[in-house]
């Protein structure tokens, strides 16, 4: 936990003019800057920052804050991320409550710099690298290293007096029947940053024929391979310039396409997307584009992950003929890359066409299969999906359009999203519980439906079951967000104290109600006020 006072202390040094123009054009207007909303489309600048009262508002959308929550709503990030970011671009220091842990992370980083130094000492690893047409600045870009005999890393952790417990706790060595030994042996190394840019494992490639081609360093306390991206640190801020986000299946293709300009892409960590991948893939508000093997396992992969990305904008690129991001870029093949990725295929045609493949369309029995399961899929989109795809699925199978199944949704139950009726404040919050158990607890346990003014059928949905398929659309729709834990507190004061104060004034006025039963009724409002502002 980073102290408060340290939190105080970088508040106190933040200047909201200087924060903000780090990220958008302000420009002078009488005592105030103004601006273009980041936050929401506009031709007419509605955006203004107070350097007297170091806060900024826009008019348009109403967001507003002071410059941390400029840089956590900008950025996408978490409270605790967003002060790390702007410790490290002011050059303020941080306090931590536990110290122990952020000399652990030293560890990684020490042991990481001792890898790039091997690496260019060891000239069969540089020609390795070039081979694959890996560049010098590349090299030094994604900080790759090289991690030498297992006795060697020991040696260096001890005679720099590292902790060895902290070594193993955070994936770096291991014990076995011989003792200690280090994870990573006679292998290049990719160093793996988190979300918000600490240094946690690494990705090693051999080099010397072992069996395991690639391995990650294991799970800890630190590091978990399907909450996190190779390369994400290095291609965030493209990533939200740029509106697109690349994902690969390897280290290496990561390294030559930002190599070849292509500086969006990341890459899943040796398993294939997952839904603990889906947050950060729905707070950066990007097209995404599935850039995959052609291989079976790489269409698979394409498939499963697709199929969580449905409702999303974007779709798949398979490589054929044997080739991979990687090798494109080493043939000099740039223009070929940039028509696949301007053209991919949507993730739900990709679906649709993986499923078909996969029967004997000629055979009549292979061809009901082919439908059943088409059908089946199209009852998880959204009702407009369902109608725009059902034609599609009839003329692929070529069958009657009648035999395709669109599941009849009832409107009454949900609330109309079209913009004439739509809160994007409290469908957030909806859309935070579905996507968060933690977050889901806050929201059942201090809100009520009579607090939802225009969403209230939507929230009671949310009560009644959170995997509810009314509600799925809101897990994809691009205009809300989902709201880290501070965010959600306040929303939840924002709607809770004024419904609970309401609710107070009407029971003092109220003459209906006895004594005993008012005083009662007065103290559990008072008290679930308290319990809220605390």
């Amino acid at each position: 936990m980073i102290t408060p006072t340290s939190i105080e202390n970088l508040k106190n040094n933040l200047d909201i003019v200087d924060v903000v123009s780090q990220f958008i054009e302000l420009k002078k207007n009488g005592a105030n800057f103004k601006a273009c909303c980041p936050f929401h489309g506009e031709k007419t600048p509605s955006f203004v920052v107070s350097p007297q009262k170091q806060i900024f508002h826009c008019f348009g959308c109403g967001i507003g804050g002071d410059a941390i929550k400029f840089v956590m709503e900008y950025e996408k990030l978490s409270y605790p991320q967003t002060l790390e970011k702007l410790s490290g671009l002011y050059n303020i220091p941080l306090e931590y409550d536990n110290e122990k842990q952020k000399q652990d992370l030293t560890i990684i980083k020490k042991l990481n710099h001792y890898y790039q130094k091997l690496l260019f000492s060891n000239e069969n690893v540089k020609k390795y690298l070039k081979t694959r047409g890996v560049s010098m600045t590349s090299i030094e870009k994604f900080e790759i290293g090289y991690a030498p005999k297992s006795s060697q890393t020991l040696e260096y952790l001890k005679s720099n007096l590292f902790n060895l417990g902290d070594a193993k706790e955070f994936g770096l060595i291991d014990s076995g029947e011989n003792g200690l030994y280090a994870r990573f042996i006679d292998r290049i190394t990719f160093p793996i940053y988190s979300i918000n840019s600490n240094l946690v494992g690494f990705g090693g490639r051999t080099i010397s024929g072992h069996n395991a081609k690639y391995i990650n360093s294991p799970q800890t306390k630190i590091f978990n391979k399907s909450k996190l991206l190779y390369g994400y640190h290095l291609a965030k801020q493209d990533i939200y310039k740029q509106k697109q986000i690349i994902i690969t299946e390897g280290y290496l293709d990561v390294v030559m396409l930002h190599q070849a300009g292509f500086t969006t892409t990341v890459a899943t960590l040796g398993t294939a997307l997952t839904k603990e991948h889906i947050p950060i893939l729905a707070r950066i508000e990007a097209k995404i584009i599935l850039a995959y093997d052609g291989d079976n396992a790489g269409k698979t992969a394409a498939y499963k992950a697709s199929l969580l990305l449905g409702e999303f904008s974007g779709g798949v690129v398979i490589f054929k003929d044997g080739l991979d991001p990687a090798d494109m870029v080493k043939e000099n093949k740039i223009e070929d890359l940039n028509n696949m990725f301007r053209s991919p295929i949507s993730f739900i045609n990709y679906v649709i066409e993986y499923i078909i493949d996969q029967y004997d369309l000629v055979d009549p029995q292979q061809k009901q299969k082919a439908l059943n399961e088409t059908n089946n899929y199209l009852k998880t989109l959204n009702p407009l999906l369902q109608e725009e795809y059902a034609s599609y699925i009839a003329r692929v199978l070529n069958v009657k359009e009648q035999y395709v199944q669109v599941q009849k949704f009832d409107n009454s139950r949900v609330s109309n999203l079209s913009l004439s009726n739509f809160d994007l404040g409290e469908l957030s919050i909806i859309r935070s519980a579905i996507s968060d158990d933690t977050l889901y607890k806050m929201v059942t346990q201090d809100l009520h439906s009579e607090m939802f003014e225009v969403h209230k059928k939507e929230f009671e949905l949310l009560l009644e079951n959170k995997d509810h398929e009314h509600l799925r659309g809101l897990l994809v729709d691009e205009r809300l967000k989902i709201l880290s834990q501070e965010e959600l507190k306040q929303q939840i004061l924002y709607l809770g104290v004024p419904f609970f104060t309401k609710k107070l004034q009407e029971l003092m006025h109220d003459q209906s109600l006895n004594f005993k039963k008012k005083t009662r009724a007065i103290r559990t409002l008072q008290d679930k006020l308290k319990q809220l502002k605390k």
